[in-house]
């Protein structure tokens, strides 16, 4: 059902979008701004410093992309994605102990973030109605009374006119500010500082030299990690990173040092055999952010935060395309079931923070067992965090449990999953379990 309205979509980003994937069905006209000039084929962009890093494409994140833009995932095969079994193909060593294998049907996709935009790019630049504006900063909103006119792209004065305005900025959004200026309440903030590091780089290696991912976790006490993931066209992306301001090295001598740390062969044999194909490219990521636009009991009509701009998450959990794709499609859902009413803020912010809740408790949770990092821990963390410890711990012996704890950081579960009766009785009756880390 479209409305006759034109939506207005703040940056091409993955959220970008896939929230004009979700809106092309609802408007007779949806218009995508970008200040990039976005490549016509795969390769970095200023607008996504990020993009050379190492991204993961969880299967539920697959599942909602394949949803807005039906065949997308047979698309990414075809053009070399590398699937993976989580449970059976990952070596996951988590606080210092690998985790049980068994095969699971819950597939994730190896593949680089600028493969990957570019087949959404060029999926959603051919739905119909659909228009993306290159070179075309987006100043933020504009607002005529209790309600979003569209989008300032100059000076004040020049408008893009809009009924609904969606903000996939990122963390450099500017509608919080705009709506501050207008007389609107700031919503409760909620962050928790890991100040994570992370160095990325990618190696060309013999076919079968190590295995699809290998993920190393590690254990209040020790600040440092890495990740492995095969991606299309034979690549091998590594990423180091270490919490707390612990930055890995960019030499090869000290990045070699900083792996042996880890315990992991397949990380050193990596950097033994494997040939560079760029230079490290190292990130800062300080803290996760939630913005709770949930709260507020007044909104302007018409303007929506979705992506980062709503909510960002430490990288490391790998979590951010995938919760934006499910931000997208339940908003999509929404217009289908109700229009774009004025209350559609509400309706949207409600159901986001739904989706939301699961990923940040799964994220923020890892984080907040250091007892370093920097943020409110829920009455009875503790105990909570003991029994999750020796669940962690169970999952070495019973793949079962290995399955449980993917399920949950794929976002395919909620974190309550983790406290199910039958989940935690094979806890607590598991046996030969190893020490705490």
């Amino acid at each position: 059902m479209r409305t006759g309205k034109t939506a207005a979509v703040i940056g091409a980003s993955m959220s970008g979008l896939l929230t004009a994937a979700a809106l092309h069905e609802h408007y007779d006209e949806v218009v995508v701004l970008d200040r990039d000039d976005l490549p016509a084929e795969p390769g970095p962009r200023k607008g996504v410093p990020q993009g050379r890093q190492l991204h993961a494409l969880l299967g539920k994140g697959l599942d909602t992309m394949d949803e807005l833009l039906p065949g997308l995932g047979e698309e990414l095969l075809a053009a070399g994605a590398v699937p993976f079994d989580v449970v059976r193909d990952i070596r996951f060593s988590m606080d210092g102990r690998e985790l049980a294998k068994a095969p699971s049907g819950i597939v994730n996709f190896g593949i680089s973030r600028t493969l990957l935009e570019h087949h959404v790019r060029r999926r959603v630049r051919a739905l119909p109605r659909v228009e993306l504006r290159e070179a075309t900063p987006a100043r933020g909103p504009a607002f005529a009374g209790d309600r979003v006119a569209g989008v300032e792209t100059g000076d004040a004065d020049d408008v893009l006119p809009a009924d609904l305005v969606v903000d996939a900025s990122g963390r450099g959004s500017r509608s919080l500010t705009r709506l501050r200026e207008h007389g609107y309440p700031e919503p409760e903030r909620t962050t928790v500082r890991a100040d994570l590091v992370y160095v990325t780089r990618r190696y060309r290696t013999r076919p079968g030299g190590t295995d699809p991912a290998r993920v190393v976790v590690p254990p209040p006490g020790n600040r440092r990690g890495g990740v492995v993931v095969h991606e299309e066209d034979g690549i091998f992306c590594l990423v180091l990173f270490g919490m707390l301001g612990t930055a890995p090295p960019l030499d090869d001598a000290g990045t070699k040092a900083y792996a042996a740390e880890l315990g992991s062969p397949d990380i050193e044999r990596l950097l033994a055999e494997g040939e560079p194909l760029d230079e490290p490219v190292a990130m800062r990521y300080p803290r996760s952010e939630r913005h709770h636009m949930e709260r507020l009991d007044r909104l302007p009509a018409g303007l929506l935060l979705t992506g980062d701009a709503l909510c960002s998450f430490n990288p490391a959990y790998g979590q951010g395309m995938t919760v934006a794709a499910m931000e997208a499609l339940a908003l999509g859902e929404l217009l289908g079931e109700s229009g774009d009413g004025d209350d559609l803020p509400q309706r949207s912010y409600a159901r986001a923070a739904r989706i939301v809740e699961g990923a940040w408790q799964t994220a923020t949770g890892g984080d907040l067992r250091f007892p370093e990092v920097e943020g409110a821990r829920p009455p009875g963390f503790g105990l909570v965090n003991r029994y999750l410890d020796r669940l962690r711990r169970a999952a070495t012996v019973d793949a079962a449990l290995t399955r449980t704890l993917l399920e949950v950081s794929n976002l395919y579960a909620p974190p309550s999953a983790l406290f199910a009766p039958r989940t935690g009785l094979r806890v607590l009756t598991a046996r030969g379990l190893p020490g705490r880390a």
